[in-house]
């Protein structure tokens, strides 16, 4: 294997420094280097970060040409604002969350303009994530109570098309670097920023940072390790994930070199703080019970750096875990009972607000109940519904991660559950079924009786490891102004020349996630930091 060709030399000052070179990263350089900004990405690992390991699913609506190739043209921003604001609450301002809805057609159609596709072959069947077939579905609550009360129900799940199918975020992420190096974004990999430079009047003017030389093999290991911990990380193989960082870290902290670069502004775009365990287990002491969902670069240290310079947090108590019971849908006919045998919530929620009501109000236990009606209808789903490796997973859950018993009585034993509470759940449930009534605790869809045995308990609480590994995400970040993205200091004042983007930053995915929109806040929050701080930083040339 020959190391990579270019030298890197001492870089000259630039407009705008980005640090971070995932979405949000290349969103911010795209938009700075379209108004005229000289652009460098800073960037910890070699470019993709937690989106190159994602599905690639962007959040978008008001009438996008997915949404209207698939017979959805109608939704408008309005509809989707209304929907919204029940999930990003007092995230953002109204008037943020007004322009992030009034804006998504405009953002699909940049994202496009720069080699990003996307498709309206709406998924149709209730899907996590949409197999090869399908670019389009229903990715949040749009469908579910009290959420289809507000608002109609849109598709705005969009999936990133890719070559070979399977998780298309490195594909989105791919297009957009490729853009970004045609407009002449310099981009600087295996590079940490470890301190904001200062000017006189506190204005912050640049980075201390320091980068492997990219012609040494050094360079051409760490960029092999960090791929393959990437890899790992996406498949929740977590500890061999860590392993392979800590290779990959032991040659960047020996052969590293200590530089600076100065700039008019600095945007940070550098993750979540996933990876950093003290940090996760300081907002979170049940964190070791789920599994980080991100790269080695998540670790906060961008969160950190706009602190050093008097940013200030907000919303780190909020975290995203995923427990989803579908694909196949027909898994949704079953309930959802605590350690108590009552259920928790409308089983048609999206996965990772039925986790987030498991996690905050039930201790992160629960279990999932079928009959053998829902059981045998959801294994004749599989084939259609699902692929590799999700496949894997949900036989593994039909087939080996269950507890069976001909009576409810005998599977509350096993499950270590009330009996009498079970049944009087279960038969809830049925009665209002039978009856024709409202469900009890709001489902809306995907309702069959529980009557038939054998029956069947799954244990879906928490788990850090295995099959059953839940994934979580921290939401929370740097408080920005939400007109410009610059970080704001304790007493909501603006810091000059300081940005901040994506996972970095409050945004509107802070609250509440759903599929799709962290990744849409991402586009919304890079590009209006790119915009704002290209504006403030090239001065025009008097006619």
């Amino acid at each position: 294997m020959d190391p990579p060709q270019q030298k890197n030399h001492k870089p000259p000052a630039t407009d705008v420094i980005i640090v971070g070179g995932g979405l949000a990263g290349l969103c911010a350089a795209l938009a700075a280097a379209e108004n005229g900004a000289s652009v460098h990405v800073l960037e910890r690992l070699h470019g993709g970060g937690s989106t190159a390991i994602s599905g690639g699913v962007v959040y978008a609506g008001g009438g996008t040409a997915a949404q209207v190739a698939a017979g959805y043209g109608d939704d408008t921003p309005l509809n989707m604002y209304r929907y919204l604001r029940h999930e990003v609450g007092d995230a953002v301002a109204e008037r943020t969350l007004r322009r992030f809805c009034d804006e998504s057609v405009a953002r699909v159609k940049w994202l496009r303009g720069y080699g990003v596709r996307f498709a309206g072959t709406l998924c149709p069947f209730r899907t996590s994530y949409p197999t090869d077939r399908y670019s389009l579905y229903f990715s949040g609550n749009e469908k579910a109570y009290p959420f289809v009360e507000d608002a109609k129900p849109a598709p705005r799940g969009h999936r990133a098309v890719g070559v070979g199918g399977g998780m298309t975020g490195e594909v989105m992420w791919r297009a957009l670097f490729d853009s970004a190096m045609r407009l002449g974004v310099r981009f600087e990999p295996a590079s940490k920023v470890e301190q904001l430079l200062l000017d006189d009047t506190g204005r912050v003017s640049g980075v201390r940072y320091r980068a492997l030389e990219n012609t040494t093999w050094g360079f051409a290991i760490h960029r092999a390790l960090s791929r393959i911990a990437a890899s790992c990380h996406q498949m929740s193989m977590n500890s061999l994930g860590e392993w392979f960082d800590r290779q990959a870290h032991a040659i960047w902290d020996r052969e590293a070199e200590d530089r600076t670069l100065n700039a008019s502004a600095v945007i940070l775009a550098a993750g979540s703080f996933t990876m950093n365990k003290s940090m996760m287990e300081q907002y979170f002491p049940w964190a070791r019970r789920v599994a980080p969902l991100g790269t080695a670069g998540d670790d906060g240290s961008g969160i950190h750096l706009g602190q050093t310079a008097g940013g200030s947090v907000s919303h780190m108590d909020r975290i995203s875990t995923w427990r989803l019971l579908y694909p196949p849908e027909a898994l949704l006919e079953g309930i959802v009972v605590s350690s108590e045998g009552s259920r928790i919530a409308a089983e048609d929620l999206y996965g990772a607000s039925l986790s987030d009501v498991m996690t905050t109000q039930f201790h992160g236990r629960a279990y999932l109940i079928l009959g053998s009606g829902q059981r045998e209808k959801a294994i004749s789903q599989i084939r259609e519904q699902t692929q590799m490796p999700w496949t894997i997973f949900i036989r593994y859950l039909m087939y080996w991660a269950y507890k069976k018993a001909d009576s409810l009585d005998h599977l509350a034993q096993k499950l270590a559950l009330n009996p009498e509470a079970l049944k009087t759940t279960v038969n809830t449930y049925n009665n209002a079924i039978i009856r024709k009534e409202p469900d009890p605790v709001g489902k809306i869809g995907f309702r069959s009786v529980i009557a038939e045995g054998p029956f069947y308990g799954i244990d879906i609480s928490l788990r850090p490891s295995g099959l059953l590994v839940t994934p979580a995400l921290p939401l929370g970040g740097l408080r920005v102004d939400g007109e410009s993205g610059m970080v704001l200091n304790e007493k909501g004042e603006k810091i000059e020349g300081l940005y901040a983007a994506g996972k970095n930053a409050v945004g509107v995915s802070s609250n509440r996630y759903v599929s799709g929109l962290a990744l849409a806040d991402c586009v919304f929050s890079g590009k209006q930091a790119g915009e704002h701080a290209a504006k403030a930083a090239v001065v025009p040339n008097p006619q």
